[in-house]
C-alpha cells in the first residue's frame, strides 16, 4: 500500500477516543516502516545519482537495504516492542507498535515481487501475493482503485473526529492526490489503448 494510506486506515482501525494523543503515534506507526525506503531513495537518487531503473532493480535489493526494510516491517519485532512497552505502561509506544503491525498486515496481501520479510529475523519468508498495489501486471490498477476507495471511506469516517487542522488538511491533500493521480493514469491508459 501507499504510505499515506497506512496512516489514514490505521487511524480508523486504532483510534482511541479516550486517548486522543495516541492519534499522532498511530500515524507515526503507520508510516514508520516505509521511512527507510524513502531515505534510501533520496540517497540513491540525489546523492549517488543512480538512474531510476537501477535504483529499483539493483540498489534496493542489496542485503543491507533489504535487512533494514525487513526490520521495520517485522511483525515479531513490533510485537516484542509492544510487549516491552506494555510492561512499562508506555501507552503511546504501544500505539506506535500496534500501528506498525497493522502496516505490515495491510502490506502483506498487496506486494508481489517486492514483498517484504514480515517475520524477520525469525524467518526470511516472503509472501509473494498474486496482486500488487502498484504493478499493472498483477492487477495494480484494480488494487489501486480499491485502496483509493478504502482511504476515501476511512477519511470520511475519521475526519470529523480529528481536531488538528494540519491533520485534516493532510487527509484532504492525500485524497485529492490519490483521486487525481488515478484519474490521470486511467485516462492516459484509455488514450494509449485507443
Amino acid at each position: 500500500m501507499n504510505t499515506p494510506s497506512h496512516a489514514i486506515i490505521n487511524l480508523v482501525l486504532l483510534r482511541q477516543p479516550r486517548l486522543p494523543q495516541a492519534n499522532l503515534a498511530i500515524v507515526i506507526g503507520g508510516i514508520l516502516p516505509d521511512i527507510p525506503i524513502f531515505i534510501f531513495y533520496f540517497w540513491a537518487k540525489f546523492m549517488a545519482r543512480l538512474p531510476e531503473a537501477k535504483i529499483w532493480s539493483e540498489a534496493y535489493y542489496q542485503s543491507f537495504i533489504q535487512n533494514l526494510v525487513a526490520i521495520f516491517h517485522s511483525i515479531p519485532l513490533a510485537i516484542i516492542a509492544w510487549l516491552i512497552s506494555y510492561y512499562f505502561g508506555w501507552q503511546i509506544v504501544q500505539a506506535i507498535c500496534i500501528s506498525l503491525v497493522w502496516h505490515s498486515l495491510l502490506d502483506f496481501p498487496v506486494h508481489n515481487d517486492d514483498a517484504h520479510r514480515h517475520f524477520f529475523p525469525f524467518s526470511n519468508y516472503r509472501f509473494i501475493s498474486p496482486i500488487s498495489y502498484w504493478d499493472p501486471k498483477h492487477y495494480g490498477s484494480i488494487v489501486a482503485l480499491i485502496e483509493i476507495l478504502v482511504v476515501l471511506l476511512a477519511t470520511l469516517q475519521v475526519f470529523p473526529r480529528i481536531n488538528s487542522v494540519l491533520g485534516k488538511g493532510l487527509m484532504i491533500l492525500v485524497n485529492i492526490f490519490y483521486l487525481s493521480s488515478y484519474t490521470y493514469f486511467y485516462l492516459r491508459s484509455r488514450i494509449l489503448i485507443n
